[in-house]
């Protein structure tokens, strides 16, 4: 049995009080299906129960008016935190309808006494949002291409001194990483490789020791898009062939119903940032960055 994740005890969410679908940027949106409010903010609170039931902490940001998908708290900003300091590299969003999110992220960060920066001067270099970042093992896995540009793997890698390993992303409906890739404990993932070109498949594979293989249409369920809470696994959907290896890994599976906002296109992970990542003890310091790809 692997060692567990030291992380994912501590999340930043949105509370949804202005959640709704006013464009399409993702292949899951539909302006003509909105989401019932209330069962929206039922599932919010279930899952801001089934967190704490798992033994984490949830801290709450409220949502701007004006940003409908500010509830996908995840793509606010990347917590790598130091010995030293707490950070976060906040996103500059691919497209322009979701920047004003950090506006209000930012201030709210500086206040619980975080160091902000972004990827890129003042927010406008490269475009990176931080659902395609996972600190695992050797290095800040990061997917690029729909949403990360390649530029942001440089950004990231200096500007947190950690050895990026990019994995190139070309499936429309795994548009972020979170949607491919789960990392369960130390040696295990699940992954998705029909959401990478063939080389970053490949590489995704390799990386992992004991991966759990998710086919396509396993993944598109959104079975990755969960957290790890020691060996307790939140879970939107569960395909009974993932069920059957999480469950004889020694993993505990708690279903969360988040059904209404799949209709944004994100889903449990979406919705909760980890705060508690450190440099040094989830992923090696290394001095300047390193940037490595297929």
């Amino acid at each position: 049995m692997g060692q567990q994740l030291q992380w994912g005890r501590r999340y930043l969410m949105v509370e949804p009080n202005h959640f709704r679908v006013d464009y399409a940027i993702n292949p899951y949106m539909d302006v003509h299906d909105q989401p019932d409010h209330v069962r929206a903010r039922e599932q919010w609170l279930d899952l801001v129960d089934a967190i704490r039931a798992a033994g984490a902490e949830v801290e709450v940001l409220d949502q701007r008016p004006d940003a409908p998908d500010m509830v996908y708290a995840m793509n606010l900003g990347l917590v790598v935190n130091t010995a030293e300091r707490e950070r976060v590299m906040l996103s500059h969003m691919r497209y322009a309808e979701r920047r004003m999110e950090t506006l209000t992220a930012a201030p709210w960060f500086e206040q619980a006494g975080f160091a902000t920066s972004y990827v890129g001067r003042d927010g406008v270099g490269a475009h990176f949002e931080a659902g395609d970042a996972f600190a695992w093992r050797d290095s800040l896995v990061v997917g690029y291409g729909p949403r990360t540009e390649h530029l942001g793997l440089k950004h990231l890698a200096v500007g947190l001194d950690v050895r990026v390993r990019g994995l190139r992303i070309d499936h429309p409906g795994m548009y972020h990483l979170d949607l491919a890739f789960c990392p369960l404990d130390d040696t295990r993932a699940m992954v998705c490789p029909s959401a990478f070109d063939e080389e970053s498949a490949a590489a995704a594979l390799a990386m992992v020791p004991e991966p759990l293989v998710l086919t396509e249409e396993e993944a598109l369920t959104f079975c990755a898009n969960s957290i790890v809470i020691g060996r307790t696994i939140l879970m939107p959907t569960c395909p009974d062939r993932v069920r059957v290896q999480l469950e004889e890994w020694g993993f505990e599976i708690v279903l969360v119903d988040v059904t209404e906002f799949h209709k944004g296109g994100g889903s449990i992970r979406c919705m909760t940032n980890p705060l508690d990542v450190v440099a040094g003890r989830d992923l090696p310091e290394v001095r300047g960055g390193a940037v490595v790809l297929p």
